[in-house]
């Protein structure tokens, strides 16, 4: 009888730790770039989609959504440790309506930066639209349930941005316009001067909760390995710098703005870049096989519709490799990730 009570009592705390979960984080709402998009890029016109098999293979029901990976990425899990959603509805699927996005939306779009001369590089979704996309979502959501409780939605609701990678790798890295005007110094910190210009943007909107996902070791992608031609298969050490470098000063930037802003509390996951480092360097302790290259085709360079379903090289097992495609991780790496997070989002924002 005693054993009843206290399994009862319990289930009774963990139910309560449950509902205050919920209600304080009432709803996940997502910014950024391919790292989190849920499928905005489905019905834009860009070559950079992921709504074809093989992605989304390991998704529930098997199907493809637009993420770029084999299934979930890291909002989905967020949402889901918040008590919300198992996954957050991209904005722009016409499958999803309002009554859909209560409880968390994504307007992130693959291929997107901070800067905007990255988004037109593929014709995607640039970060000032996927603000009045917000903009649009907050008057809908305010005729759905009202305006007192679209606010308390709004204000109580965690953020989560991430992007930076495609304005080096797609972007300065590649294209000379950049590289004219700007040193990669200069760059990171005409990058980080966006970042807060947009960060003020939406706290005048109402945004309070905020998580904010720096650069990975983007010199170990696939991608980047396969292209370094000094030394073949190892990671770019100088793109690693520039990350390490740059998201100090985006830590710095939060640390100012989370002084200068009243109310605002944002929360810079500085944890993922060592963390995504010690999976590529040490796979093995993780329960990975492999991450110099990618599961999909032969794992160097392919990514959107070059990783089709018709590629004969696709492994059968995507939890063997840290990658997906030459760009982005497997759904087991965003869940390694997205776990060694959610702790500290739990305990900031609740």
């Amino acid at each position: 009888m005693a054993f009843v009570y206290i399994s009862w009592f319990l289930l009774t705390q963990i139910l309560l730790q449950v509902a205050k979960h919920e209600a304080k984080v009432p709803a996940v709402i997502v910014f950024g770039d391919s790292s989190v998009d849920s499928g905005n890029n489905n019905g834009i016109s860009t070559l950079l989609k992921s709504n074809f098999k093989p992605y989304g293979r390991d998704f529930d029901g098997g199907q493809p959504t637009g993420r770029f990976s084999n299934g979930r990425v890291p909002p989905d899990f967020v949402s889901e440790a918040f008590g919300l959603k198992t996954s957050v509805p991209a904005y722009l699927d016409p499958k999803f309506g309002i009554s859909d996005f209560v409880n968390g939306v994504c307007f992130a779009s693959a291929g997107t930066g901070y800067d905007n001369a990255t988004s037109d590089v593929l014709n995607v979704i640039p970060l000032w639209k996927e603000v009045e996309y917000y903009k649009e979502y907050q008057n809908k959501l305010k005729a759905y349930v009202g305006h007192d409780k679209a606010k308390e939605i709004l204000t109580e609701a965690l953020y989560l941005i991430s992007l930076g990678t495609n304005d080096f790798l797609e972007n300065y890295y590649v294209l000379p316009r950049r590289r004219l005007q700007f040193t990669v110094r200069q760059y990171e910190d005409f990058l980080v001067g966006l970042s807060e210009n947009f960060i003020r943007e939406i706290y005048s909107l109402g945004v309070r909760k905020i998580s904010l996902t720096g650069l990975p070791p983007m010199g170990c992608l696939p991608l980047e390995r396969a292209s370094n031609f000094m030394a073949i298969d190892e990671c770019m050490q100088e793109y690693n710098n520039v990350a390490v470098e740059f998201n100090g000063k985006l830590k710095n930037m939060v640390a100012k703005l989370n002084q200068e802003l009243p109310g605002l509390r944002m929360l810079f996951t500085e944890k993922i870049y060592p963390l995504f480092y010690q999976i590529i360097k040490t796979p093995s302790s993780y329960g990975f096989e492999y991450a110099d290259k990618a599961c999909c085709a032969t794992g160097t360079f392919e990514m959107s519709y070059l990783c089709n379903q018709n590629n004969p090289y696709t492994c059968a097992d995507a939890s063997k490799f840290v990658f997906w495609d030459a760009f982005h991780p497997t759904e087991k790496t965003n869940k390694i990730i997205a776990d060694h997070v959610i702790g500290d989002l739990l305990d900031t924002f609740n």
